[in-house]
């Protein structure tokens, strides 16, 4: 469970790393969400049970996130939009690396351009 927690932690970080990124709590304390414009790219719930959902636009990653242990098409009509959700605390859930690969296409799909600008001039690519 400490890794699940540790792997929750860093994808946090990155994800409020991203420009313009904000977390809230619409549901309560339990239930942390990171934000850009206003929209959600992920929901983190809590460390009580370490788990994150992405949207995920790119069928390859949509594909290989739902190959993870434990992983689903999200709740409440979201895995229709390509809402994957992943535990992390299942043997051989993804690494702290590819989870964070997924929070970056997950923020990509709902970010502004200028956002997006921002991201490719910070990681030196463009877009």
């Amino acid at each position: 469970m400490k890794a699940a927690v540790r792997k929750w932690e860093a994808v946090r970080e990155f994800a409020l790393s991203l420009p313009e990124a904000v977390e809230e709590f619409p549901w309560g304390p339990e239930d942390c969400v990171v934000k850009v414009n206003k929209k959600i790219f992920v929901f983190l719930g809590n460390t009580d049970a370490p788990g994150l959902s992405v949207k995920l636009k790119d069928e390859a990653l949509h594909g290989h996130a739902m190959t993870a242990p434990g992983a689903a098409p999200s709740g409440y009509g979201l895995g229709k939009a390509g809402w994957v959700s992943v535990p992390l605390a299942a043997k051989g859930a993804p690494s702290a690396e590819v989870l964070c690969e997924w929070v970056e296409e997950s923020y990509r799909t709902v970010c502004l351009k200028r956002h997006l600008r921002e991201l490719d001039a910070r990681i030196g690519t463009t877009g």
